[in-house]
C-alpha cells in the first residue's frame, strides 16, 4: 500500500492581494497536496480574518499596527503579528514553500527573511528582483535555496528552459500584451484615469501592476528580473508585444528553435507549477483550448509610445543601484497617479527626472539599494510636488 505524501506547507506573503488569493483558490482546490502554516498582508483585517477561519494558519501578520489590533480582537486563537518586523518572522517559519507576494519594495526584508532561513520561495513580486536582484540570487545560492518564479512570464521560460543549459540559449521573448491602451494615439492618454488604466483587457491584477502594464513599465521590470533569475545580460532579454496572452514567453536557443509556453490567462496555473514543482499536478486548474484560438499576433513595442520601458532598459544597462531608483520612482509616481495627484502621461516623467537627480552607486550592496531607494522615494516627492504646483498655476 503507497503512502500518501503530506501536504506540502506553505506560507503566503500578500494573502490578501490578488496573487494571495488565486494561491489560497490552488490551496482550496488541492488540499492533499498544500497546507497554509502561515499568512500576512498589510492592512485588510477583514479579509485576513476570513482566511484564518477557513484555512486555520499557525500565525499570520499585518504590516498595519492598527489593523492587527484589530484582527487579534476578532481572531483571538490566532497568533497575529504586526509590522515589517512580524513580515519577517512570518517568512522564516519552516515550510516547504514561502510565496512572496507582497507589492513594492516592502517585500525585499522578508523574501530575504525566508532565504536565510533556508525556505524554498516562489517570488510574485518583481519589485525586490528589480531593486536587488543579484543579492537575493546570491543569497540563495549560499543557502541552497531554489527560487521559483510565479510571474507568468518568468514562469514561462523557467518551463522553457528546463533540461538545458544556459549556454545554450540565444536569448528570450518575454510577451506582453500592450495594457489597455495600446494602439492610442499618445495625445488621447493625457486624461487617462485610474479606473481605466486598471481595468487590464486580458488579466485580473492589483492596481500597481495593472498601471504598469498600461504603461509598458512592468515589462521592464520583468527584463532586469529576468537578468538576475537566468544569468542573461539585457540585450539578450527582448520585449515581443502579444495582444492574446497566450503565449506567456518564449526561449530562442542558439540552432534557432524557438521554445514556447502558452496557456489560459490564469494567474492560478503559474502559482500551481511553483508549489508543486518539481512535481505537476494531476489535473490542471483550466485549459487552453487550442481549437478556440482565432490568431496569434505579436509586434515589436515602441519606444515612443512606451518610455519607461526605455527608462527601465537604459537603468539596467546602467547597472549598481540605478534599478533600485527606477523602482522607487515608479512605485511613487503610480501611487500619485492612483490618487489622482498625477496625469498618467506624466509617470514616465517623475521616472525619468528622479532617474536624473539621483545617479546610481556601483557599490552594490544591502545598505546602498536600500539608501537609493531612499533617496529616489524622496526626490520623486519632490518631483510630482513640483508638478502639482504647475497644474495648478
Amino acid at each position: 500500500m503507497t503512502t500518501r505524501p503530506e501536504p506540502r506547507q506553505i506560507t503566503i506573503l500578500g494573502s490578501t492581494g490578488s496573487i494571495g488569493i488565486s494561491a489560497l483558490e490552488v490551496v482550496r482546490r488541492y488540499p492533499e497536496m498544500f497546507r497554509v502554516r502561515a499568512l500576512a498582508a498589510h492592512s485588510n483585517a477583514d479579509l485576513l480574518a476570513a482566511q484564518i477561519r477557513e484555512f486555520k494558519p499557525e500565525a499570520v501578520a499585518l504590516c498595519d499596527e492598527a489593523a492587527a489590533t484589530r484582527l487579534r480582537a476578532m481572531e483571538p486563537g490566532c497568533r497575529v503579528l504586526s509590522g515589517l518586523q512580524g513580515l519577517d518572522e512570518i517568512a522564516v517559519l519552516p515550510v516547504d514553500t514561502v510565496l512572496c507576494a507582497v507589492v513594492g519594495a516592502v517585500g525585499l526584508s522578508p523574501l530575504l527573511a525566508a532565504i536565510d532561513a533556508g525556505n524554498r520561495v516562489a517570488v510574485a513580486n518583481k519589485e525586490p528582483f528589480v531593486m536587488a536582484g543579484r543579492l537575493i540570487m546570491e543569497r540563495a545560492r549560499e543557502r541552497g535555496v531554489k527560487v521559483l518564479p510565479v510571474d507568468s512570464e518568468h514562469n514561462a521560460v523557467f518551463q522553457c528552459l528546463q533540461g538545458h543549459d544556459i549556454e545554450d540559449v540565444r536569448c528570450i521573448h518575454l510577451t506582453a500584451s500592450g495594457g489597455p491602451f495600446y494602439g492610442m494615439p499618445r495625445e488621447a492618454l493625457q486624461f487617462i484615469t485610474p479606473a481605466q488604466a486598471t481595468r487590464h483587457p486580458t488579466w485580473k491584477m492589483g492596481a500597481k501592476i495593472s498601471v504598469d502594464s498600461a504603461t509598458l513599465m512592468n515589462k521592464g521590470l520583468e527584463i532586469v528580473e529576468a537578468m538576475w533569475l537566468f544569468g542573461l545580460p539585457q540585450d539578450r532579454i527582448e520585449v515581443v508585444v502579444h495582444p492574446q496572452s497566450t503565449v506567456h514567453s518564449m526561449v530562442e536557443f542558439n540552432d534557432g528553435n524557438i521554445l514556447a509556453q502558452l496557456g489560459v490567462t490564469d494567474m492560478k496555473t503559474p502559482i500551481l507549477y511553483a508549489l508543486a514543482w518539481p512535481d505537476r499536478a494531476p489535473a490542471p486548474i483550466a485549459r487552453l483550448d487550442l481549437k478556440a484560438l482565432s490568431g496569434l499576433t505579436f509586434a515589436e513595442p515602441c519606444f515612443d509610445e512606451f518610455p519607461c520601458l526605455a527608462l527601465a532598459r537604459r537603468a539596467a544597462a546602467e547597472g549598481g543601484t540605478a534599478t533600485a531608483v527606477l523602482n522607487a520612482a515608479n512605485e511613487e509616481a503610480v501611487a500619485a497617479f492612483c490618487g489622482e495627484r498625477l496625469p498618467f502621461l506624466d509617470i514616465a516623467g517623475v521616472v525619468a527626472e528622479v532617474c536624473g537627480r539621483c545617479p546610481a552607486e556601483q557599490k552594490y550592496d544591502l545598505a546602498s539599494v536600500l539608501d537609493a531607494d531612499c533617496r529616489a522615494r524622496a526626490a520623486a516627492t519632490d518631483v510630482i510636488a513640483e508638478m502639482e504646483s504647475r497644474i495648478s498655476c
